[in-house]
């Protein structure tokens, strides 16, 4: 892993010289022939289940649990074209720079083969975002086959989010500053929208009429100091319409954290969540330790929750890709909130009126992402240092149970899959290769 400054911005000029000399690469799309922050339908079909899905990033695996027990009962490839997609950046020098310089600055020195996924809503399909190829893919259940592949703007594919209805999701291109909105059935894009640097989270709000989106700008940047803004790239807070595209709105995030005297602190916003009446939005800044309270209406901070820091002397060079806390979800009735203390290596459940916090859950390492269950009993919280995800109680603050998952779990999604589909995946391994050395997996990559 690149710690250094120096290191990382080495790796970096090396991508940027590569990439200016080579020009841009296209990245059409192509079919392969065969409470607030996510929704939580009340009602399935009786021709489906409900699971838990979580991707398992550096393996190219999604584990699929059953929401009751907490047990695994399945195991998705993700990567099951994985040796076409090696040949294909092997033999593309503009795509192995970035290949190579994704793994370096993003991926601790791991590909990234799935960072976020959801299923379709007649639990046939799992559509899964996949950054280190750079597109997303549905994957029927049934046959364990992609059906179609959306190859994103740019070389990398980031975080994901499903209409209401279940029939659009969208998907954010991080170097190609646009965000794709693709047909679940087919992968067709119906729509763009751009955004700023590093597009990031998105969560579809008013029903589905809107979508709420942020931009992270360039969190492997060897410049930390986040009062520097303009060495972070753009960074965007926006509301976009859902049926035109169009932005709606941008906060001004700078102004905002200035009036509150945070002029020290990063516009960056990492997870967010919402109150149940989506009035109140709960950011998640860069290098902050906590979360901030953004007025939806009037674009102003109203509240600033700090919590605590255990790694007080550690650089923010150091911070994984700036993320003091990655991880936010509130609960059904808006009283709790449950945090993922990334940097710290905890978990904590917060009132977010008075900021008191439950104790810290100290269950792992390198908590990466917070869902809240189905029925908004639980938060689930993967920790990707420990390859292992648990769900915690939003009403005791305590952990129920805690299951093994695969290498550096990070995204955790509620789905639903067919009745019958289940049997049928069984725990497949991922058709990636283990690799033995840093350059193992394109130097042979019809070995796959």
């Amino acid at each position: 892993m690149l710690r250094s400054a120096p290191a990382r911005a080495l790796v970096l000029a090396l991508v940027l010289t590569l990439g200016a000399a080579l020009g841009p690469l296209s990245a059409p799309a192509e079919a392969a022939a065969a409470v607030a922050a996510e929704p939580r339908p009340a009602a399935v079909s009786k021709h489906v289940r409900r699971v838990v899905f979580v991707g398992n990033n550096w393996e190219g695996t999604a584990d699929v649990l059953d929401p009751r027990t907490f047990r695994r009962v399945a195991r998705i490839d993700v990567v099951p074209d994985y040796a076409a997609r090696m040949q294909e950046i092997a033999t593309n020098p503009y795509r192995l720079a970035y290949f190579l310089a994704i793994r370096e600055l993003i991926g601790e020195g791991n590909d990234q083969l799935v960072d976020d996924m959801y299923s379709s809503r007649d639990g046939r399909l799992v559509v899964v975002s996949r950054p280190s190829f750079g597109d997303v893919v549905a994957i029927s259940l049934r046959t364990k086959r992609i059906v179609w592949r959306f190859a994103v703007a740019g070389v990398r594919s980031d975080h994901m989010a499903i209409s209401p209805d279940g029939r659009r999701v969208v998907v954010s291109a991080s170097t190609g500053n646009v965000v794709h909105v693709l047909r679940v059935a087919d992968g067709k894009e119906v729509g763009r929208f751009p955004s700023g640097g590093s597009p990031h989270e998105s969560v579809f709000i008013d029903g589905g009429r809107r979508i709420l989106h942020a931009s992270i700008g360039m969190v492997y940047s060897p410049l930390d100091d986040p009062a520097l803004d303009a060495t972070k790239d753009d960074r965007v807070l926006q509301v976009v319409d859902a049926t035109t595209f169009k932005v709606v709105r941008r906060y001004d995030l700078r102004k905002a954290l200035d009036a509150r005297g945070l002029d020290q602190v990063s516009t960056a916003v990492r997870p967010m969540t919402l109150s149940p009446n989506e009035r109140k939005i709960y950011l998640q800044l860069s290098f902050f330790h906590g979360f901030v309270q953004l007025d939806r209406r009037t674009g102003r901070i109203t509240r600033v929750r700090r919590l605590p820091n255990l790694v007080p002397n550690t650089p923010r060079e150091q911070y994984l890709l700036d993320s003091a806390h990655h991880g936010i979800a509130m609960d059904p009735t808006g009283k709790r909130l449950c945090v993922a203390g990334t940097m710290s290596d905890y978990a904590t459940v917060v009132d977010p009126r008075t900021g008191r916090h439950s104790r810290l859950i100290k269950r792992g390492l390198k908590p990466y992402w917070v869902t809240p269950s189905w029925d908004g009993r639980y938060c689930y919280i993967s920790w990707s240092g420990s390859d292992t995800v648990s769900r915690i109680s939003y009403r005791t603050a305590r952990v129920v149970s805690t299951t093994k998952v695969g290498d550096h779990p990070q995204r955790v999604r509620n789905g639903v899959v067919r009745r019958g589909l289940l049997a049928r995946l069984g725990h497949a391994t991922s058709s990636a290769p283990t690799r033995t050395s840093p350059l193992s997996a394109w130097e042979r990559p019809a070995g796959g």
